[in-house]
């Protein structure tokens, strides 16, 4: 498998257990979980992406 795959899991594991500190429906309005739980999902996927993006980048340029 390639290394990209790996950095993934990794940042997975890191950006979920670092977003699960957040008490993100203190944010929002009364019944709007909905809207809480979508802004928690594309936040997780941006910060997963934006994450493994720089760690390969760092790691072929090392390479």
């Amino acid at each position: 498998m390639s290394v990209k795959f790996f950095i993934y899991i990794i940042s997975t594991v890191i950006v979920i257990w670092s977003l699960d500190s957040i008490n993100i429906n203190q944010i929002f309005k009364k019944n709007k979980e909905k809207q809480a739980k979508t802004l928690y999902f594309i936040l997780a996927i941006s910060l997963i992406q934006l994450i493994t993006s720089f760690t390969y980048e760092i790691f072929l340029s090392v390479n």
